[in-house]
């Protein structure tokens, strides 16, 4: 297992990179929780999402190491990540994606030189594609999230949510593969294990839920959640661990409660977040959380959305 150290290793490595993002605040969501709710906002993170911290960890230590090329497997914000931080030393990579990858995730890629191929529309099979091109051309392969490096580099965000947030109660953390969660996990449970934390899943992408049941990983078939971030078949061999050791809990919202708040933060924060990262507001607004009067941090995991999705995924706010 990774430990604290390794995400303080992480933060000087990729200090560089990424960005210090804000924590932000609405009286009216706070109010609707009834908790005082902070937002730590990775939605404003460099290149839109959070993966860029554990991408520069694994591919800076990776081109220290000698590494010429890299590819990654992604839905499409790690990939964003991995040919971002290629491209700032100048080495080549390849990014595997879904067939039915977000648009605008496409496009950020090739515009920081990434090569794009698509590949089946479950990470059980673009993640071989990936690794089979890293064979071909003697490079390195990027994982999402099942790797120490990705991991520790996540974490960074449970690092600056201590330093920005005064007398945390929980932290609420989107679950896809576990690598976010598994890092601020880590950051959080080895610096002041009173704080709880608290994963989120879809309710028709609940693998990482089933296995923690069962305490033992399981699969599940692919899902359409909109929240396309989370549509991770099973949790990660080294992730899981880590979520059996440290992990308060974890809450399922549906598909029509990622909507309104998705809705709801667009409209009255005027913050364009992904359904991903609405998980986390959903499980506060709809009362999953089974708390009142604390301090929580929702961790708003990314911002990458096609335009043209935005209507789909709007529903009238009923607050």
């Amino acid at each position: 297992m990774i430990s604290v150290k390794h995400v303080k290793d992480a933060r000087e490595r990729i200090s560089g990179i990424t960005h210090t993002t804000p924590i932000l605040q609405s009286e009216q969501l706070s109010k609707i929780c009834g908790n005082q709710l902070f937002l730590k906002s990775e939605h404003l993170q460099k290149t839109g999402s959070f993966k860029i911290r554990g991408a520069s960890n694994k591919v800076i230590h990776s081109i220290e190491n000698g590494a010429k090329y890299v590819t990654a497997a992604s839905s499409g914000n790690h990939g964003q990540a991995v040919a971002y931080v290629a491209n700032q030393y100048g080495v080549p990579a390849t990014i595997v994606v879904p067939e039915n990858v977000s648009k605008c995730k496409v496009n950020a890629i090739k515009a920081y030189n990434g090569k794009v191929e698509m590949c089946g529309t479950t990470s059980a099979e673009r993640l071989p594609r990936a690794q089979a091109i890293a064979d071909q051309e003697n490079g390195v392969f990027i994982p999402p999230y099942d790797d120490p490096f990705i991991m520790a580099g996540q974490g960074t965000v449970g690092l600056e949510m201590l330093e920005q947030v005064d007398q945390i109660d929980a932290i609420i953390v989107p679950v896809g593969g576990g690598g976010l969660l598994s890092g601020i996990l880590t950051a959080i449970k080895e610096t002041n294990p009173k704080i709880k934390v608290i994963g989120v899943e879809p309710e028709i992408a609940n693998d990482t839920y089933l296995s923690l049941q069962i305490k033992k990983i399981t699969a599940i078939q692919s899902t359409t959640t909109i929240a396309d971030g989370l549509r991770t078949n099973q949790p990660g061999d080294l992730t899981f661990p880590v979520l059996m050791k440290y992990l308060d809990d974890l809450v399922l919202v549906s598909e029509d409660e990622i909507r309104q708040a998705f809705s709801f933060v667009m409209e009255r924060t005027k913050q364009l977040i992904e359904p991903s990262s609405a998980t986390t507001i959903a499980a506060a607004m709809f009362n999953k959380l089974n708390l009142q009067g604390k301090n929580i941090v929702t961790v708003i995991s990314g911002g990458n959305v096609d335009l043209e999705k935005i209507r789909q995924l709007i529903v009238e706010v009923t607050e």
